[in-house]
């Protein structure tokens, strides 16, 4: 685990990496964990030795919650935006496209095959932190930036005195850009990006993989970053250009692997990112036939 001063960085095992999430804990009085996505046994390690009693999500996906239940005692918030989103389960499938890709069947099947433990680390959360406001924890600023574009209400915790930023899936990594729930969108994570490195910081910590950046190298990362969704725009529009349908298209693999979309959940979100770029392109799939129809 490293240290930035009173920060205490938690890998998860693989380098962080989905379906596992980098955890930041504060050493302060009050015993806060970001996210709790990382490594079980560090966790529990922090939780003997240190104590956790307040556990802080900057988003509801499984891999940054995913602990939230080894703290029965802990308080759990999360943003006000998606405190609503897991009132109920639909909620959460509409928001990550379930409805959108394949209606009320789908949702029906997406909620019988939930795995228990995240219901779980769903219910445990009981309240919301402000965005935009800053929080004191024994002397340790910490200002929650709304940040939509990978989720609609995803935050940043933005800690100003020490010039750090963690920036959850702003990763990084090479898969660029998520965006693919209902509730992701394009031009607000590019909007997002851009106000991250704005900021006025000099260490920027991301949810998965690498980790720690300084600020040239995550504004260096970030333009490569960003330029992965003009790529997907133009392989999209080479398809259509060729007259592919949207079905068609979505059995390619422009995200996922090809081989990996048997897998529904992540067949789900290549159909709806599809979608999301091919707006962007000034095309919409029509219900009726599922053809790509011009709205320019």
């Amino acid at each position: 685990m490293e240290r930035i001063g009173p920060l205490v960085i938690v890998e998860g095992p693989n380098k962080s990496k989905v379906p596992f999430s980098r955890s930041l804990y504060i050493d302060c009085k009050e015993k806060v964990l970001i996210d709790s996505g990382a490594d079980k046994r560090a966790l529990l390690d922090i939780k003997r030795e240190l104590g956790i009693e307040l556990i802080l999500n900057t988003h509801y996906h499984p891999d940054h919650i995913q602990h939230n239940s080894l703290f029965p005692q802990a308080a759990k918030w999360i943003n006000p935006i998606e405190f609503e989103t897991i009132q109920s389960i639909d909620r959460i499938a509409e928001a990550n496209g379930i409805y959108q890709e394949w209606g009320e069947a789908g949702v029906k099947m997406w909620r019988t095959n939930l795995p228990e433990e995240w219901i779980q680390n769903i219910e445990e959360i009981s309240g919301t932190y402000d965005y935009e406001t800053e929080y004191s924890f024994s002397n340790v600023n910490v200002t929650f930036l709304h940040t939509p574009g990978h989720t609609k209400g995803l935050s940043s915790p933005y800690f100003s005195d020490l010039g750090v930023a963690y920036v959850s899936d702003y990763d990084m990594t090479s898969f660029g850009p998520w965006y693919n729930g209902k509730d992701g969108n394009i031009e607000e994570f590019i909007e997002s990006g851009k106000r991250l490195l704005s900021l006025d910081a000099n260490t920027y910590i991301t949810g998965h993989q690498k980790g720690i950046f300084t600020k040239q190298e995550f504004q260096n990362e970030m333009e490569t970053y960003l330029e992965i969704i003009d790529k997907r725009d133009h392989t999209i529009e080479q398809y259509v250009r060729k007259g592919l349908t949207f079905e068609e298209i979505t059995d390619i693999g422009i995200f996922y692997p090809k081989n990996s979309l048997n897998v529904p959940i992540f067949k789900t979100w290549e159909r709806s990112g599809i979608r999301k770029h091919l707006h962007r392109l000034g095309l919409t799939v029509s219900e009726r036939d599922g053809a790509l129809v011009d709205v320019k």
